[in-house]
């Protein structure tokens, strides 16, 4: 452990940064709470996206690192800002009219349009808490309308009306004069609609934690600010829910990085000390849009679990949080690959090199070891080529390339086969375009055909790639990537693929000389 500790210490991957980060905090002294709390937000407006999987992802990361970093106990929150009013109704669900009589309600109290739950935002809640939990997430959840309504947050609400003028300080500075007249840090519920008002308050009682406020039809009200009857701007909430909570470390998206300041600041004022924050780009759909809860753009966690496997998307998550990528279903193979490519090179690695792989931080201390004999990107060739519609198809050729491979000793490469199969048929096949070969392409695919009926080197991936090399050099191609592209453009219908020479051992020599004369005979490109 001391040696993994040495080397995390010294390590460059940017969770061990954040949780260098929060063990200074405690240089000093522990916690006086008992253990590092680690939060993340969720905002239950619409069905719970990708974007909001890879913020506890990324948290769990920092969590781990931290853990191997210290001996001190840690917590994960998972808090649902579910006392939040409905703004808009979401382009995403059944029945969206129905919704729309629910404007303004807390999400908590706007019926499940799907007819599941006693909520919108208990619908929400609990497809974000199915997927965490399938994924294996160590984290308690907490509710906003049970923080706010059991007395969790009593403390802080009454602190807030003490401290009134000095949070309402901050925050007038920060808005326009026009906004500046209506403000408050406290949003009252009505009494009798069940709306979420965004009206003056009249007066802030510092002694009996009440407000008094007119609502929309003029008739003044007193409530509490305790039990649920008003709650925070979101704003304040930030630094509120940090103050009450203790909270060591969060992350959000950029768009939160210029509010930062302002959530300390209130932290601070409601006793508190403000977290280690991290700011993350955002995901892209693939117009470069930013991804929208409430579209429903981009991928979804169920969509990408349809395609490949969880920790495929965690090793995605991973992967330069602070910079902006596209999240569309084009990224998948590449993820698949890369992260199993990664889990080869952990095998072999020491331990101030495992430190910085992806995969430690995906597993922490159990990272397996991978099964996947043959890449992603080359079974989705294969279930190409053999228009393959089911995985059993695949596992034909694939046991013919590694005889010790079964479904049952190679699970990983079981899965693999089932999700190349349906991403091909939903992806690839509608997008094929074949094009039959020019004069050059046509007399060097010929030569590869004769070289491979005469071939007697085995399915050696190596040996099949360096003829596939000499043919192309042997007939000019300069660069030789032309002579590659030509043969996946001639023979697969994309002008991307994969090493040849592993694809010809996995799809079979006859196979492949048949699959070049179909290219040569125009039947692929008809």
């Amino acid at each position: 452990m001391s040696d993994l500790r040495d080397a995390a210490m010294n390590s460059k991957a940017w969770p061990f940064e954040e949780a260098r980060k929060i063990l200074k905090r405690y240089e000093n002294a522990p916690p006086e709470k008992g253990y590092v709390l680690f939060e993340t937000g969720y905002g239950p407006s619409g069905l719970p996206h990708i974007g909001t999987f890879g913020e506890v992802a990324r948290t769990t990361m920092v969590r781990r690192a931290f853990e191997v970093l210290s001996d001190i106990p840690t917590k994960l929150i998972c808090f649902s800002d579910d006392l939040d009013g409905l703004r808009k109704v979401p382009d995403n669900v059944p029945n969206p009219e129905a919704m729309a009589a629910h404007l303004q309600r807390p999400l908590t109290s706007v019926p499940d349009p799907f007819g599941e739950q006693a909520s919108f935002g208990d619908y929400n809640n609990v497809m974000l808490r199915r997927f965490l939990d399938t994924f294996g997430f160590n984290y308690e959840f907490y509710s906003a309308k049970e923080f706010y309504t059991s007395g969790r947050f009593d403390a802080t609400l009454k602190l807030a009306c003490e401290r009134y003028d000095e949070v309402m300080a901050v925050m007038l500075k920060s808005l326009r004069e026009e906004r500046q007249q209506t403000y408050s840090i406290f949003l009252p519920i009505h009494p009798e609609t069940g709306r979420v008002l965004y009206v003056p308050i009249k007066h802030v009682d510092r002694d009996a934690y009440t407000v008094t406020f007119d609502d929309e039809e003029g008739r003044e009200w007193t409530l509490p600010v305790t039990g649920g009857n008003v709650k925070f701007q979101w704003k304040p909430d930030f630094g509120a829910r940090w103050a009450a909570l203790g909270v060591d470390f969060e992350p959000y998206g950029k768009e939160h990085a210029p509010n930062t300041p302002i959530y300390s600041k209130i932290c601070r004022i409601l006793g508190g000390t403000p977290p280690e924050v991290y700011t993350y780009e955002l995901f892209l759909d693939e117009n470069g849009e930013k991804i929208s809860k409430s579209k429903g753009n981009g991928v979804s966690m169920d969509q990408w679990l349809s395609y490949a496997s969880a920790e495929s998307l965690a090793y995605f998550m991973f992967q330069k949080p602070r910079t902006a990528k596209r999240m569309h279903f084009d990224v998948i193979p590449k993820a698949v690959d890369e992260y199993h490519q990664q889990l080869r090179a952990y095998a072999e690695e020491e331990t101030a090199q495992r430190v910085n792989n992806p995969v430690f931080h995906i597993h922490g201390h159990n990272v397996p070891a991978s099964n996947m004999v043959v890449p992603f990107a080359m079974l989705l060739n294969l279930a190409s080529v053999s228009a393959a519609e089911d995985k059993a198809q695949l596992w034909g050729f694939i046991q013919r390339y590694a005889p010790d491979a079964a479904p049952e000793t190679h699970p990983d490469l079981d899965a693999a086969a089932g999700f190349a199969v349906r991403y091909y048929n939903d992806f690839v096949k509608p997008q094929k375009t074949f094009r039959a070969p020019d004069d050059r392409e046509r007399a060097a695919m010929a030569d590869l055909a004769q070289r491979l009926k005469a071939w007697d080197g085995g399915l050696d991936a190596e040996a099949l790639q360096s003829e596939v090399f000499a043919v192309g050099k042997a007939h000019g191609f300069e660069p030789l990537r032309d002579w590659f592209k030509a043969l996946y453009e001639v023979l697969l219908g994309a002008s991307q693929g994969p090493r040849f020479g592993g694809f010809i051992a996995l799809y079979g020599i006859d196979e492949t000389i048949a699959l070049i004369q179909d290219g040569l005979d125009g039947q692929l490109a008809a």
